[in-house]
């Protein structure tokens, strides 16, 4: 299942994708996973919270961010969720390609994973195949 927080930069985002890791970390079954382009979030999260750092693993394109998230799901059937931070600082403002990459990852997560990432765009700027996965 994939969400999407949207809103411009500095509209407050990340701070809620943080009480949601937090609350995710709290309260599941399985496995949180944060992704970010760095780990700048490592001090605000729970240890037990795994943090993938996409510049370590060089993962510059949708298609390759798509990859790192079908690897995890498939070697570890425990991940309940997964919170990504600033996806399009990833794969760029390319959103016909980011509407995409979310079907891709709904399709392949279904309602075993809960994926919510933060795009810094105004809902009113993205394209349906984008917006219609928007929690705010």
């Amino acid at each position: 299942m994939v969400k999407i927080i949207t809103g411009n930069k500095g509209s407050g985002k990340t701070k809620i994708l943080i009480d949601m890791i937090n609350t995710a970390s709290k309260n599941t079954d399985g496995y949180v996973v944060c992704i970010d382009k760095s780990t700048k979030l490592r001090y605000d999260i729970p240890h037990s919270v795994r943090i993938v750092d996409t510049d370590a693993s060089r993962i510059y394109s949708y298609e390759a961010f798509f990859g790192l998230v079908a690897g995890l799901v498939a070697g570890n059937y425990d991940i309940k969720n997964i919170f990504v931070d600033s996806i399009l600082k990833v794969g760029g403002a390319d959103f016909d390609a980011l509407g995409a990459m979310l079907a891709k990852i709904d399709k392949l997560t279904g309602d075993e994973v809960e994926v919510v990432f933060t795009v810094s765009a105004d809902k009113a700027d993205l394209p349906e195949s984008v917006s219609k996965y928007s929690i705010k």
